[in-house]
């Protein structure tokens, strides 16, 4: 996978954003309360070294930039993991992490022994330093399969039926962090194939909305991060106006849509917060089903 995202380098390490995502959801465990996304395996993923330093001292990443960010990632996970959840409950059994990363959803299964099978989607050489990392951390993930695909040119779904997908049967799919890295073009493609499994299949993903359609607050924090993205030579590449993809998606077959900004987040997984955890407006959370 040739692609400029998040959880993707070439030297066989993963990107600096796919550790600091890592970084900030072991931070959630160690300073939020109450948790909103239970993910005990993201520290010790990290490596004795930093998982080590983060213990001694987590406030070195809860500053207001990091909070914000820290609240927009464990939602977006917290969002997907319901939604399996809950199609496990109706009969699922086939699961894909898309531009996976340091996702750590394979190694805590909760749904293991009810047959679901995980499938993780990113670079090769990626897949193979995390692989390491979990076995040095003694986590174990089961038959999860680990699929290089290129999101700019691969077929997506050819590639999973290779690796053991059956696309006869329904697949939910979460693509957290992702499509912000890639061309339009290339996420609609992905959305297109997903569009095209049967009836009970899904998916989860967040996308970044046009700065025209934040406040100025909004806009400020926005800039600032995609100032510190391009940085680390992996830059923005799409938008997308919520109404508008809502359309696309119901033209592209997914009966059920549903848009997620930052009021209907903070109000399901965030109020009341003693410590005022919350996620902010840049990016939404799409959830499209067939």
């Amino acid at each position: 996978m040739n692609t400029p995202n998040a959880n993707i380098i070439h030297s066989g390490e993963p990107s600096r954003s796919a550790l600091r995502v890592a970084t900030l959801r072991a931070v959630h465990a160690l300073l939020d309360e109450p948790i909103v996304l239970d993910d005990p395996v993201a520290l010790p993923l990290l490596g004795e070294t930093m998982a080590t330093a983060l213990r001694a001292d987590p406030f070195t990443c809860n500053d207001p930039l990091s909070r914000g960010l820290r609240g927009a990632l464990v939602a977006r996970s917290r969002v997907a993991e319901d939604e399996l959840a809950r199609r496990v409950d109706a009969g699922l059994r086939q699961y894909v992490v898309l531009g996976a990363g340091l996702d750590t959803f394979a190694a805590r299964n909760v749904h293991a022994a009810k047959g679901l099978r995980v499938f993780e989607v990113d670079h090769p050489s990626t897949q193979r330093w995390k692989q390491g990392a979990l076995q040095a951390a003694g986590l174990d993930v089961g038959d999860t399969a680990f699929v290089p695909v290129d999101f700019e040119r691969d077929d997506l779904l050819k590639s999973l039926q290779a690796a053991g997908l059956r696309s006869d049967l329904p697949v939910f799919f979460a693509w957290l962090g992702v499509t912000m890295y890639l061309t339009p073009e290339a996420v609609l493609k992905t959305l297109t194939a997903v569009a095209t499994l049967p009836a009970g299949s899904g998916i989860v993903f967040d996308y970044r909305v046009p700065t025209e359609q934040l406040n100025p607050v909004e806009r400020a924090i926005h800039g600032m991060i995609s100032q510190q993205i391009a940085a680390m030579g992996e830059p923005w590449l799409s938008s997308f106006d919520p109404s508008a993809l809502q359309r696309q998606l119901k033209e592209l077959g997914f009966a059920n849509v549903e848009d997620l900004g930052p009021d209907e987040l903070n109000a399901r997984y965030f109020a009341r917060r003693k410590d005022g955890l919350r996620t902010g407006g840049g990016v939404h959370i799409m959830c499209a089903g067939r």
